[in-house]
């Protein structure tokens, strides 16, 4: 019988690991990827989410490579980034980011991207793009000063986490939930499953 094919996760986000988790799939090794998330002059959304993705899993690669781990595993990551038309949101890490954040979702909508990027044991790659459109509320500013005071915000892209009180914010979302917490696990499950990853092995057969 051949040994399980292995998965590291290009990320050390607790909400990603956990929403593998929600599908049965533990990575065998988290390499979070250090990279500048900065924005190019005149990027879109979209294909910020896309770059970053995919630069965040050649990192993750040449770390692995660096440490002669986990040769011939499988190799995921993702970054989500939040846009209220062109503009896109930092993850803010001062209230004062947070606060300007706030300020432009209370009462509108805006559109959650995530990148993901997959490597095979091969080394191809493969990317997916999800797109998720969600509606605030008008907050009040009681609200968005209890809110910055929780300090949910702080490293989340738009400044909030939908899993969070900020879900009670939330007054539409048309697409995937998962892609607002980080991870849109539709699509990743699909992803790992056209390149072979037994993603449904341990469905019937928990350990």
């Amino acid at each position: 019988m051949s040994a399980r094919p292995k998965l590291v996760l290009a990320s050390g986000s607790p909400r990603r690991l956990a929403l593998l988790a929600q599908a049965g799939i533990e990575p065998d090794a988290l390499l979070p990827a250090d990279i500048d998330e900065t924005p190019e002059r005149g990027e879109l959304p979209r294909r910020l989410a896309l770059r970053l993705a995919r630069e965040k899993l050649l990192a993750s690669d040449a770390r692995r490579k660096a440490a002669g781990e986990h040769e011939g595993a499988y190799l995921i990551a993702a970054d989500t980034v939040v846009a209220v038309g062109r503009r896109i949101l930092p993850k803010p890490e001062v209230a004062e980011e947070a606060e300007d954040c706030l300020r432009l979702l209370s009462g509108r909508a805006h559109r959650v991207y995530t990148g993901l990027a997959l490597m095979t044991p091969k080394g191809g790659v493969r990317t997916r793009l999800v797109e998720t459109r969600v509606r605030f509320k008008r907050l009040s500013g009681e609200e968005m000063t209890a809110y910055i005071a929780a300090r949910e915000w702080q490293g989340k892209a738009g400044g909030y986490a939908i899993q969070g009180i900020a879900g009670a914010f939330v007054v539409k979302l048309v697409g995937s939930y998962t892609n607002v917490v980080g991870l849109p696990l539709t699509e990743a499950v699909a992803l790992l499953a056209g390149e072979r990853f037994p993603v449904h092995q341990r469905w019937g057969n928990p350990e």
